[in-house]
């Protein structure tokens, strides 16, 4: 299915695939797919290296980097590398100082929405 049929159906409701177990519906079949995976928790995607298993292959290549020690992400303001591209955009808040999640009890704000 090409991405302008897709694109109308998320804009007209048109979503066929329903989960049996959980009121969640998709446009696609592989979206069904993958909340099943991550609901029941089934981990098709094992690690040869450790005893990980993964719902998701990109989740996979992502553990594997662990083992290689591959940063392909690398902060192009410091000599600092990552394995995911998030971490690089959390650490480049350091350089620019951005702090975009703000208390609503006091003044402070943070980087992360977690420190909250």
């Amino acid at each position: 299915m090409n991405n302008l049929k897709i694109n109308v159906k998320n804009h007209t409701g048109g979503r066929p695939y329903q989960c049996k177990m959980y009121d969640n519906s998709f446009t696609r079949k592989i979206h069904l797919k993958l909340h099943t995976r991550i609901r029941t928790g089934e981990k098709p995607y094992q690690c040869s290296r450790c005893d990980k298993s993964f719902s998701l292959k990109n989740n996979l290549n992502i553990h594997n980097r662990i083992h290689t020690g591959e940063k392909p992400y690398q902060c192009s303001r410091c000599d600092k590398s990552f394995t995911q591209i998030n971490s690089l955009n959390v650490h480049n808040m350091t350089h620019t100082g951005e702090k975009p999640y703000q208390c609503s009890r006091c003044d402070k704000s943070f980087s992360l929405k977690i420190n909250l």
